[in-house]
């Protein structure tokens, strides 16, 4: 492979576009065949959130995309990304530093500018949807002023007795600024779209509204007198339209700015995401404390967190103990307990005491950022079913522009060899109506609504969805391999049973092994210390160990210590043999029993003379045995894998609800992912969930990868579906979600298609009015937005 072919593979990055005048499917479909012109480039437009994911290679300038969207009539702007990069031009902080401003250095020959490569970290920064717009305050003016004049223009109409002489003159004049100027956003979009020989469903609205207001002019001019008499009655007699026009146009800015309400309320959610991250940080310069914007922090700074402020970024504690509430994003109101050592997430709580924690990774590295940038880019991308929406919306104008045509041609033919005017108003009542009621908005908002709010309300409950194509994976998944440790069960050991020789008390073996055990830093001694606090707890000594001296251990050994004027040994078998300690082959018995069943067992001598075994086990999550249930619920066939041996698993898989058959034990990392391919090869769709970097490769290999936990970085790359959290609920919950969206998307594309379906015909047999046809499509907008919204309750 040649250097240039490989620099030109390197070079590829992302470009975000905000894009405003979009409306429809149809105007996205252009927007991307557009890009999609310009040699290597690949574009996922969005109309909710108005914005382009356009993948753009090298040799392509960020202008050229510019000008491809503007030559389609649309204004389009690039994203700049919301965190400066440290790459791009250089400044000083608050302290003096030098760092990135976030101003675009000298752009390189292909106009990108340096750090922009995806090799450079993508997709830099978080978006900032939401904030332009036909945003429903832009639509307020307009619609008040349609409804302020539609009303007397509708009253004057359809009221004989509030008729005057020359009424339709008045009706005329005060329907002229609604067809005008409230209808100008219609007006200007179908312009826009003619100049470039194209049509979308602002072309049918503004044909239609300017059609009816110019052929009722038509009819006065012909006959300036006749609404002379306010006896001649309605607008069948008049053949005026005036009230279709206003009427119309005043329901269809009604749909637009409800639904621009809807839309804003869809992208809050991502908009809340980001807003969770800290605004300023206290950092410790040189002793003493500085407060600097977030933005500005550096990796390697230490940062002082005061209970009840928020963690400003990523990073690792270095001094102090506290518990973390890390609820924001991982759904898990249990606040987690740090100290020296433990890493810590940005936007999280610090509930209780002072901590200084080192950052290891700022700005758009860090969990809130990737967690921001993954949920944007599932929102603007594309579930195949949407395709065809967009396949459909792209020819489904110029059809309805013909059918109109068609609708008029043949009532006037049918209307036989001399026309009375009432034949062609018919007609031409027929045809507007055609055009009002087959506005396919409803279709372009079916399916990015519905994936912006499912995905805006996944990433309140800290399950982020990669993007649409996993909705249509989690509904075909039938089998879920569940990783044993850490996502059954917590990974920690704790003390299951205490074995007790020769006149010993289990309870004074597990005491005095706490007593030794507690001078070590081992995950084990953790584990029996505090049993033995736990056990002492409540007697007279309030739940204290008896002092050791003479302590010391050996690594993977054990430990040796006096308590109480006695050595106390515990460790492993080799352990006790090193220290001159001879079990009796029935207590050898007692150890291999204990160690059949999967525990993991330590001896425990007093002066010499082994006292007892006590037994330690990974302990299965509260709530696993729900979530199980729960899977199964939902269809899913669980399958517990594992590395430990089979008695182990087995004995977890009771626990929790897996069949003894569905207990793959023994498998190690490299073969999870056989695990993984031979299900698939006997026909299971399955889905994997698992928290590590080992898990990584079966979670890519899965139909369907969850990764569990605010895991390893690996593992959410490799996965579908990220939950934050590490309770197993959330996985049965993540599929739900998805479920429950793809169900919302097909409901509004059924109901989209239904109604244009059904309403074209219905138009074009005369057996609907045109008011009521724009009524009624604006109401399908309405009815689309507002049945995603409901996603919004998902999990409450």
């Amino acid at each position: 492979m040649s250097t240039d072919h490989l620099r030109h593979q390197t070079q590829i990055r992302v470009v975000e576009l905000d894009i405003e005048g979009m409306t429809c499917a149809s105007c996205v479909n252009r927007v991307e065949k557009k890009l999609g012109k310009l040699d290597g480039v690949e574009a996922s437009v969005n109309l909710p959130l108005e914005s382009a994911h356009v993948t753009v290679p090298a040799g392509i300038t960020d202008q050229q995309i510019v000008d491809a969207v503007n030559a389609t009539g649309y204004k389009a702007t690039v994203r700049l990304p919301r965190y400066p990069s440290q790459s791009s031009g250089h400044g000083t902080d608050t302290l003096g530093r030098r760092v990135g401003t976030g101003e675009h250095a000298a752009h390189n020959a292909d106009g990108a500018a340096p750090g922009d490569y995806l090799q450079h970290g993508g997709t830099a920064g978080t978006p900032s949807h939401m904030s332009h717009g036909p945003a429903a305050a832009q639509l307020r003016p307009r619609l008040l002023l349609a409804a302020a004049l539609t009303l007397p223009v509708l009253a004057i109409s359809m009221v004989p007795a509030l008729q005057f002489p020359n009424w339709g003159w008045v009706a005329g004049a005060l329907a002229l600024p609604v067809v005008s100027w409230a209808a100008w956003p219609f007006h200007r979009a179908a312009a826009v779209n003619a100049r470039h020989l194209a049509s979308t469903m602002d072309t049918l609205v503004s044909i239609g509204v300017a059609a009816a207001y110019a052929f009722s002019v038509w009819q006065l001019a012909i006959d300036p007198s006749m609404t002379e008499q306010p006896a001649m009655a309605g607008m069948e007699s008049a053949g005026l339209y005036f009230e279709v026009a206003a009427v119309v146009t005043t329901f269809l800015l009604l749909g637009r700015f409800l639904e621009a309400n809807a839309k804003q309320k869809a992208g809050d959610a991502l908009k809340a995401l980001l807003n969770l991250g800290a605004k300023d940080a206290t950092i410790l310069h040189h002793g003493s404390e500085h407060k600097v914007p977030a933005d500005q922090l550096r990796v390697g700074d230490v940062v002082v967190v005061r209970p009840g402020e928020k963690i400003a970024t990523d990073g690792e504690v270095i001094d102090g103990i506290s518990a973390v509430d890390a609820s924001l994003l991982t759904g898990e109101s249990v606040p987690v307990e740090v100290e020296p050592g433990s890493k810590v997430t940005g936007a999280t709580i610090n509930t209780s005491g002072r901590l200084l924690v080192r950052a290891t990774r700022v700005g758009s590295e860090t969990t809130l950022a990737q967690m921001a940038r993954l949920v944007s880019q599932a929102q603007t991308g594309k579930a195949p079913i949407a395709r065809l929406a967009d396949r459909i919306s792209a020819v489904f104008v110029p059809i309805v522009l013909a059918l109109a045509v068609l609708t008029f041609a043949l009532w006037l033919a049918f209307s036989g060899q001399v026309i009375e005017p009432a034949e062609l108003r018919a007609a031409f009542t027929a045809a507007v109506t055609v055009l009002v009621i087959a506005c396919p908005c409803a279709l372009g908002l079916a399916t990015p609504v519905g994936l912006l709010t499912g995905t805006g309300r996944g990433a309140q409950l800290g399950i982020l969805i990669k993007g649409p194509q996993v909705l249509e994976d989690t509904r075909t998944v039938d089998t879920i391999l569940l990783d044993k440790t850490g996502t059954v069960t917590t990974g920690k050991l704790a003390v299951g049973n205490t074995l007790a020789f020769d006149g010993y008390q289990g309870e004074e073996v597990l005491r005095l092994a706490g007593a030794v055990e507690a001078a070590s830093e081992h995950p084990i001694a953790h584990a029996i210390a505090a049993a033995a606090v736990a056990a002492q707890t409540g007697h007279d000594d309030g739940g204290r160990l008896p002092a050791v001296e003479h302590f010391r251990s050996a690594p993977g050994g054990g430990v040796v210590g006096t308590a109480e004027g006695r050595v106390i040994l515990a460790g492993r078998t080799g352990w006790l043999t090193e220290n001159s300690v001879r079990p009796s082959g029935t207590q050898m018995e007692a150890l291999a029993e204990a160690e059949a069943t999967g525990a993991t067992a330590i001896w425990v001598a007093v002066d010499g003379t082994p006292a007892g075994i006590i037994s330690l086990r990974d302990t299965v999550k509260p709530g696993s045995s729900e979530a199980v249930a729960k899977l199964k619920k939902l269809g899913l066939r669980p399958i517990l894998l594992t590395g430990d041996n089979a008695a182990v698993a087995a004995q977890v898989a009771a626990a929790v609800g897996i069949s003894h058959d569905d207990v793959y034990a023994g498998v190690l990392p490299a073969g999870k992912v056989d695990a993984v391919r031979r299900l698939q090869a006997g026909g299971a769709i399955v889905a994997m969930a698992g928290d590590g970097v080992n898990d990584a490769a079966a979670l890519a290999q899965a139909d369907l990868g969850i990764a569990m936990g605010s895991g390893t970085d690996v593992a959410i790359e490799a996965a579908d579906l990220t939950v934050m959290g590490n309770d197993l609920g959330q996985v049965a919950q993540a599929i739900e979600l998805s479920r429950r969206t793809l169900a919302t998307i097909k409901t509004n594309l059924f109901w989209a298609f239904f109604y244009n379906a059904i309403g074209i015909p219905v138009a074009a047999l005369g057996l609907l009015n045109p008011m009521i046809a724009g009524a009624a499509m604006a109401a399908s907008s309405v009815l689309v937005v507002a049945n995603s919204l409901r996603l919004r309750s998902f999990g409450k």
